[in-house]
């Protein structure tokens, strides 16, 4: 699967109250969500951010509070793919439940900048910058991971092998 986009840079320890506030945790509507999605890192990403858009960040991304809310915002948002020095354990199993692919590549995310336009192959685990012509190497989805992700999440994922 390939995604491409163009780049939201963020730092380090973005933590799960950035990237979804808990002031809007009454409601697990994901547009609801997306407007609001990284209001605390950027207060104005919500407006800026296009379908397909990649977001960029350091290491220990998704830090804080286990909450689904926040891959699920990012996703609703319309960011097609998180790149990241590292993510929280818990926020990288939630993305995976919840059908957003994120990569693990300290090299890329720290080589890319904002408003670069990436391309993310998770079957290759190659990360292609457009802009600087440069590629970087990440692990690549299993094909399990790669059938969750195209079925939009875990209980898609179920909902669909139940069908057969």
């Amino acid at each position: 699967m390939k995604y491409k986009g163009r780049v939201h840079k963020f730092g380090k320890d973005v933590n799960t109250d950035e990237i979804i506030p808990a002031r809007y945790l009454n409601t697990s509507d994901p547009k609801e969500l997306a407007k609001h999605c990284m209001e605390d890192a950027d207060a104005r990403f919500a407006s800026k951010v296009k379908k397909g858009d990649i977001i960029v960040a350091g290491k220990n991304f998704g830090c804080g509070s286990s909450r689904e809310h926040a891959p699920m915002s990012i996703k609703a948002a319309g960011v097609s793919c998180v790149i990241a020095e590292s993510f929280a354990r818990i926020f990288f199993r939630n993305s995976i439940n919840i059908g957003l692919p994120i990569v693990e590549s300290k090299r890329a995310a720290r080589a890319i900048c904002a408003g670069d336009q990436v391309q993310v192959d998770t079957v290759k685990g190659v990360i292609t910058n457009f802009t600087t012509k440069k590629t970087f190497k990440a692990e690549p989805f299993p094909p399990f991971m790669q059938s969750l992700i195209k079925a939009g999440g875990l209980m898609n994922y179920i909902k669909k092998r139940k069908r057969r």
